[in-house]
This record gives structure tokens, sequence and C-alpha cells, in this order.
């Protein structure tokens, strides 16, 4: 097995990475590097740097940690001739994943922005439904209680954090996966907490050449959460639930797995071997690029306060 780093040990990697890598046959965790967490029997480090210079037998890292910090530790590990795996969104702007991409290509190296929702269960069956079929109409729901899944996580709501972006950029990945042709941002209505720099809702709209595409998110939402996205077309409706497990068509369900969502992020260290082997790139930024086109484009409400 291939050692591999893993940077911000916080609750997607705990939750995650950590039982992802443990469970692969082609992963070892023999580094860690965070300021507050750690791993029982794996080496910790608090600096990049010092892992970098202790471990130059680890050729990988991957980073799991808010986006604004990560380009400059991105860079760091390239710059060391390590490869680089990203978590989603892959970084703060388009511009430092466009600079990520240059040097991993320049040094022969690979980069990865994942987008770990694409590796739901459904998502390649809903892909190759809609493949030959005129779509018509796509919907998102995207609704879901940042209190229950992001508890106290300060970050998200100043700039560069994304706000209600961070879980619709999986959405998003999803549609821009299983969507034949290229769509862009057309609106898009910004409802932002009073004292908060991102958004806590969005309604956004976007052109495709022969549907009506657009999407709600929403990070207030109590009860039972939605992930759904719902595409009609001329021969069906097919719809997408639980952020891509479970799958329909006119209203009869598809066959996937029993525990389809555990598959998500072994999925996503399994592409990171493939690409390491070949030392590719995958670096697709057409999720991101509709979340800056939306905060370019939307229109602002204040709404009410939003404490944690």
């Amino acid at each position: 097995m291939t050692p591999i780093a893993l940077m911000g040990i916080g609750k997607i990697a705990v939750d995650q990475h950590v039982p992802a890598i443990a469970a692969s046959p082609d992963w070892d965790l023999a580094a860690t590097i965070s300021r507050n967490g750690s791993v029982p029997g794996v080496e910790a480090f608090t600096d990049i740097e010092a892992m970098l210079d202790a471990r130059p037998d680890i050729p990988v890292v991957s980073l799991c940690l808010p986006p604004v910090p990560r380009f400059a530790h991105a860079m760091r590990a390239l710059r060391a001739g390590r490869h680089v795996m990203l978590e989603k969104p892959p970084g703060a702007t388009l511009a430092e994943c466009h600079a990520l991409e240059a040097t991993a290509r320049e040094r022969d190296l690979t980069l990865h922005a994942t987008w770990h929702s694409r590796h739901a269960d459904m998502v390649p069956a809903a892909k190759a439904w809609l493949a030959h079929r005129t779509l018509r109409r796509l919907h998102v729901t995207w609704k879901e209680d940042v209190r229950r899944w992001h508890p106290g996580q300060a970050w998200i709501w100043e700039p560069g954090g994304m706000g209600v972006f961070d879980p619709g950029i999986n959405a998003l990945s999803i549609v821009t996966e299983i969507v034949a042709d290229p769509i862009h941002v057309t609106s898009a209505v910004l409802e932002v907490p009073e004292g908060r720099q991102t958004p806590i809702a969005a309604d956004v709209a976007f052109h495709h050449p022969t549907a009506a595409v657009t999407a709600v998110f929403d990070w207030r939402h109590e009860g039972d959460q939605t992930w759904r996205i719902e595409a009609e077309t001329d021969d069906g409706t097919l719809t997408l639930d639980d952020g891509g497990a479970r799958m329909a068509v006119d209203g009869t369900a598809a066959a996937g797995e029993a525990d389809a969502l555990a598959g998500e992020y072994p999925r996503l260290y399994a592409r990171l071997a493939d690409l390491v082997a070949a030392k590719a790139v995958d670096m697709d930024l057409r999720p991101m690029t509709l979340v800056a086109d939306a905060m370019t484009l939307g229109r602002r409400v204040a709404v009410a306060p939003f404490e944690d």
C-alpha cells in the first residue's frame, strides 16, 4: 500500500476520510497534519512543512481543511513533489485552482479536485438514462439544517466560506455530471443573514439549450433533510433523492446498493489511486464556476441574523 498523509482532522475527515483510507487496499494512513486533531496510532504533525521534511517517503497528501487556507498548503505539497487530493470545493477562488493545476502539470504530479456526491450510488445510472433524452426541465431542491451538519463552523459564514453553496455545490457537481449540455447561471437571489458574509439560502436559474433549469438551496431546513434533483424529459421524469443515493423513473425505483452513500469516499480514494498511477490531473471546476457566477450575478437580500 502507498503511504498517504491527511491534513485537517475535523468532522469530515474523521467521519469519511479516515474510514475510507483504512478500508482501502491502495492506501496506508502514514501521517496526519492538524493543530487540533489526530488519529490513534498515526504519526501526527502540526505543520505541513515539518511533515514534508520528516516524511519524504509519503508521496501523496490529502487536504481536508477549509477552502481559504487550502491553497498555500496544496502549493507547498506540490512544490515538494507530492501528489495532492483536494476536498470539495477545491479552493477559495478559481484563480488559485488554476494556479495549482498549472503547477501540478509542470511537475508531472497528480492533482485531484474531488466531488464526493458524483460518487453517490445512482449518479452513473442517472447520467446514462439522461444521455439520449431531451431534457425539458430540471429542478434542484437542496435543503438541510446547517446546525446538524456543520455545527460551530464559523468559517462558512466568512468570505470564501460559500455559505449555503458549501452543500449546494454537491448538487451542482451532480448536475454537471449527469447533464450532457453545459449550463451557466443567468440569475440568482441570495439571502444573507445580517452580520454574515455568505448566503444561508439561494434561488438560482441557469441557461440550458432545451430546458428550464433551476435550483433552491436552503440551510435553515429542520425536520427531514431534502437532497433532490428532478429531471423531466420527453420520455419520462427521473428523480435522484438522498444526494444521489436513490433514483426513480416515473415513480419506479431503480435498484442500488443497500448502503449507497457509504461508498462515496472509498470511490474517491480508488479514483485517486488510478490518477496517481497515471500521474494524471482531474481538476473539473464546473461546479465551482457555477457558484462563483451565482455569487457574481446574485441579488443579495438581507434576512434575519443567524446564530449557531
